[in-house]
């Protein structure tokens, strides 16, 4: 069967891997790009151009840390110009002094402030990075002042998790609009430290209560969206809502991927912006091909009822649990390989690893973790 091909409407521009921060939980790949190994200014006003063209309606600026880029205010103003939503995502950690006022002037729609705990410790701790919290907190400040919106990111594993409820106390405070509570998902750095980071079933029901009930009680003052935790799940996520079926990323180099995890699926290669058109890559690419709609599913998932609710669910968590990136995501109740999902949360608990044995986030190579 031919699968249909509409425009995407998203994309995620990882601009940089550079970042202040070390966040053990981080989903970049385990070995980062250094700064020469950046795409350059015209390099991504081309891209965006190209993108504007082909229909995405809003670009993710992510990184590592995009305020990094000196040049970030030019290329907002580029998307401003075609009528795209920008949403900058940063950890709010040394921005100069008027860059957020630049970046407000030069068009930019939203913000999305990451803090790795409610409390200054736990910041500090997660990211290893002094006075952070004060930062982020000072940073919160100068986009509300702006008149931008505001959104705060709060990634949650074992060792914050206690922290939900001060998480939404704090984005009231700051005077947030949303608050997005995400469960770390397993990929890059949070895979490598995924005993360290993984918690118990407990915890995870005691979150989801809290956090339904504060979804209730705060409707019409601040809306809460939940990411639950793939290991602890009956079915999957769609996968960026469906593998190269309305969005894709970009990375630093200019490498354009289906999802953030996708070169981890070795078997694949992802064409560079410059020597392919982004719309041939959309469109053509045999990367973009090999998972899109729903024509390369096997048993359970060819029969299934869910087969374009979750679209097979996450390829990359497929190729790290299952060795196969075309096996059902063993997230799913009905993967073979769904047992392996509660095992490798026994084998965590066993090992109770504290942040003491997280591996930072640095560049340089480090070995993959074994599956």
């Amino acid at each position: 069967m031919t699968e249909t091909i509409l425009p995407p409407i998203a994309m995620l521009a990882e601009l940089t891997h550079r970042c202040p921060l070390q966040c053990a939980y981080c989903s970049n790949p385990v070995e980062l790009l250094k700064a020469n190994r950046e795409m350059g200014t015209q390099g991504w006003l081309a891209l965006f151009e190209e993108a504007a063209d082909l229909g995405v309606l809003q670009v993710h600026l992510s990184g590592g840390e995009p305020t990094l880029r000196s040049d970030l205010a030019e290329l907002i103003a580029c998307l401003a110009r075609r009528g795209v939503y920008t949403n900058l995502i940063t950890a709010g950690v040394g921005i100069a002094e008027g860059r957020i006022e630049a970046f407000a002037a030069a068009g930019l729609d939203h913000v999305q402030l990451s803090f790795q705990g409610a409390k200054p410790e736990t910041t500090e701790k997660i990211g290893n990075h002094r006075g952070a919290h004060e930062k982020k907190i000072e940073t919160a400040r100068r986009v509300r002042e702006a008149g931008l919106p505001l959104t705060i990111n709060a990634p949650i594993h074992r060792h914050n998790m206690h922290e939900v409820p001060d998480f939404i106390e704090m984005a009231l405070s700051l005077g947030a609009e949303r608050l997005e509570i995400a469960n770390v998902q397993y990929a890059g750095w949070a895979l490598l430290n995924r005993d360290a980071l993984m918690p118990d079933r407990e915890s995870v029901e005691r979150q989801v209560q809290i956090v339904e009930e504060a979804q209730e009680r705060l409707t019409g003052i601040m809306t809460i969206d939940f990411v639950a935790p793939d290991y602890f799940a009956l079915y999957p996520k769609p996968c960026m809502g469906g593998w190269a079926r309305d969005a894709f990323m970009v990375a630093p180099d200019g490498r354009v991927l289906p999802c953030h995890a996708a070169h981890t699926i070795k078997s694949l290669h992802f064409e560079q912006f410059g020597d392919w058109s982004l719309a041939d890559i959309w469109r053509d690419s045999p990367a973009f091909n090999a998972f899109r709609g729903t024509g390369w599913m096997a048993e359970p998932c060819r029969s299934c009822e869910r087969q374009e609710i979750d679209w097979g669910g996450c390829r990359c968590q497929a190729m790290a649990i299952a060795g196969d990136a075309a096996a059902t995501d063993p997230a799913c109740i009905k993967s073979p390989l769904h047992a392996r999902m509660g095992a490798l949360i026994e084998e965590a608990a066993k090992t109770a690893g504290s942040a003491d044995s997280f591996q930072y986030r640095r560049i340089g190579k480090v070995v993959e973790p074994a599956s």
